[in-house]
């Protein structure tokens, strides 16, 4: 008589030492104490099958600290924040925080998400697109489902609306994201038939199920490397198996052993998507018997950058004018926003500044010219970098940029 093999399958194995590595990858970002916690990487943490809860539930206290402050003063100035609040609102049902109890600006946080997501109604009404984008619109939406909340139909409307009218473009090509966050935000909702016809909602998820398959490249990505993360919780979020989606999170794999995701907030996308997680499931943690066994070694050495240097090289075009070439030596390996750095301070004539956002900071002004869309930065471009990729993620290596 034989007995079964107790030895793991090679692949399987490698999977898992893969998510754990990517994992605590993740749970690195959040020694970071510079910058303001980052509510999509509580969630993914969160929606994952490995904890270190004592650095879950610090994390937390910064949300509700330091997040919280930054929103209300967001709030106090009556700047569009919906994507964020939907975010921080998903983070907090995440680990069963009582949200209720949580106020902002002397009113409760639900209310406010309620408020902006009336204010996105009326803009689309009147403007036809909304106060900030469809990606928020949506995660706004989630996050009120999530969190069961009714969502008044006028609102999901707008969304429906847009989904089958073809809105959900950024420029002439599909926004892979926001098609993915609106799949997840709908399917919510279908899920949810005491407050909504899911039957209404059929049509606009076929279009979105079709969609996020035809944009599959021969590589197995969708979209591209950042919106494939989305794009199979979208997926198994609305029904297909994990084996339906073998050729993406085959991809998501490859990138991950490249290192292409380092950015924490890329990762945050990408984590639940390895262990076939979805933001929906937010909406039924539990928070109890979870596992707590990821635990981080001593923190690395930072990198010594070597001896040799590059020459950073722009060119700065002032639309009314010839344009002007400025460059600077720095270190190779220096990030760009660190070459820039260097530049504003070594050639006169060239200024830039940063905006903050999840993703990191990213260039909006360069001599006194705007470049960046603001109430736009929860959403990325479809070409194959994103366009709000922190500038300190980009490594001077070549000898000129432009």
């Amino acid at each position: 008589m034989t007995g079964k093999s107790t030895r793991k399958d090679p692949a399987t194995s490698d999977h898992e030492d893969l998510i754990l590595s990517f994992n605590k990858k993740l749970l690195r970002s959040l020694e970071d104490q510079s910058i303001l916690p980052n509510p999509s990487v509580h969630l993914a943490l969160r929606l994952s099958t490995h904890h270190n809860l004592g650095m879950e539930s610090a994390h937390l206290v910064r949300l509700k600290t330091e997040l919280h402050k930054d929103l209300e003063s967001s709030l106090s100035k009556q700047q569009p924040v919906t994507g964020l609040l939907a975010l921080y609102t998903l983070a907090l049902r995440s680990s069963c925080t009582d949200y209720n109890s949580l106020m902002l600006n002397q009113q409760p946080l639900i209310q406010h998400l309620k408020k902006q997501m009336e204010l996105e109604k009326e803009h689309i009404a009147t403007s036809h697109r909304p106060l900030t984008n469809y990606y928020q619109y949506s995660l706004g939406i989630l996050a009120l489902c999530s969190s069961g909340v009714r969502v008044s139909t006028h609102v999901s409307n707008k969304l429906v609306r847009a989904v089958e009218q073809g809105q959900t473009k950024h420029g002439v090509c599909d926004s892979i994201d926001t098609v993915a966050m609106a799949g997840m935000a709908l399917q919510c909702l279908k899920d949810s038939p005491s407050t909504h016809d899911g039957t209404q909602l059929e049509e606009p998820l076929r279009i979105i199920k079709q969609k996020l398959l035809d944009s599959q490249r021969e590589d197995g990505h969708m979209g591209n490397e950042f919106s494939t993360g989305l794009a199979v919780q979208a997926l198994l979020a609305m029904g297909s198996q994990v084996s339906d989606c073998s050729a993406p999170m085959e991809a998501l794999r490859v990138d991950v052993r490249k290192g292409t995701y380092h950015n924490p907030m890329a990762i945050s996308q990408t984590l639940p998507a390895l262990q076939a997680r979805t933001y929906l499931h937010a909406k039924t943690a539990e928070c109890r018997d979870e596992d707590n066994s990821l635990v981080l070694g001593p923190k690395p050495p930072p990198k010594e950058l070597p001896g040799q240097t590059v020459t950073l090289q722009v060119e700065v075009n002032p639309g009314d004018g010839a344009p002007s070439i400025k460059t600077v030596e720095v270190p190779k390996g220096s990030s760009l926003h660190g070459a820039l750095k260097l530049l504003q301070q070594h050639q006169e004539g060239f200024t830039f500044e940063t905006e903050t956002s999840l993703w990191g900071p990213f260039l909006s002004v360069v001599n006194g010219v705007f470049k960046i869309i603001k109430s736009r930065r929860l959403k990325r471009s479809p070409s194959k970098r994103p366009a709000t990729e922190k500038i300190s993620s980009y490594n001077c290596q070549k000898t000129y940029y432009n």
